[in-house]
């Protein structure tokens, strides 16, 4: 085997490897941003869309723009109060009703406009429906459409202000670096408080 060949099998290895670490990590500060907010007043519990994973827009195609889609680079989860949902079969179900607010977290992990990975975190509210959004009978419906759209939705985090003919959706997110987070003690302060701020006093 020659020594360019070697060495692209090798790192290519690694960098699967360091792509699936980041996930795992990844998957981890999600469950323990799901304790923590579980014991909150609100007993908040992670939205299931159709079971217990992430949000993402992603692909199979073998077109060049579907083709990037094939890895994750942007994901997101969110925390409904147990009062507004209903759990059946592995999924949650949320009324898209006047007083929905949710708590939503994204993490970017790659893309032009950021130097190093991201979460974005804080709530989204004013959300309804559009009458010929006939296929959008939960929010977590809205959730895929989200990340389908999400140069249009989010590229203002600060300030989510998105209508189209499906949803309206309004929101604040704040931005921290993914590798700025370190325990614990750093989730609290900098993300599930924060958060928490947010949906009370909105």
């Amino acid at each position: 085997m020659s020594l360019e060949k070697k060495d692209i099998i090798e790192q290519t290895k690694a960098a699967f490897d360091l792509i699936q670490k980041l996930y795992i990590e990844i998957s981890y500060l999600i469950k323990e941003i799901e304790g923590i907010l579980s014991e909150q007043e609100e007993n908040f519990v992670i939205g299931r869309p159709s079971g217990y994973h992430v949000s993402t827009r992603s692909s199979t195609g073998l077109e060049t723009n579907y083709v990037n889609l094939w890895l994750m680079r942007k994901l997101s989860v969110c925390f409904i109060p147990d009062s507004l949902t209903k759990k059946e079969r592995g999924q949650t179900f949320t009324d898209i009703i006047p007083q929905l607010k949710v708590i939503y977290i994204r993490f970017v992990l790659e893309g032009n406009d950021i130097d190093e990975p991201e979460i974005q975190f804080g709530i989204l509210h004013n959300i309804s429906k559009k009458p010929n959004a006939k296929g959008v009978k939960k929010f977590e419906h809205i959730m895929s459409h989200m990340e389908w759209n999400n140069e249009k939705i989010f590229k203002k985090p600060s300030a989510v202000d998105f209508e189209d003919v499906y949803i309206h959706i309004e929101g604040q997110l704040h931005t921290i670096h993914l590798f700025d987070i370190k325990d614990s003690e750093t989730i609290k302060q900098k993300i599930i408080n924060p958060c928490l701020k947010l949906y009370r006093n909105n």
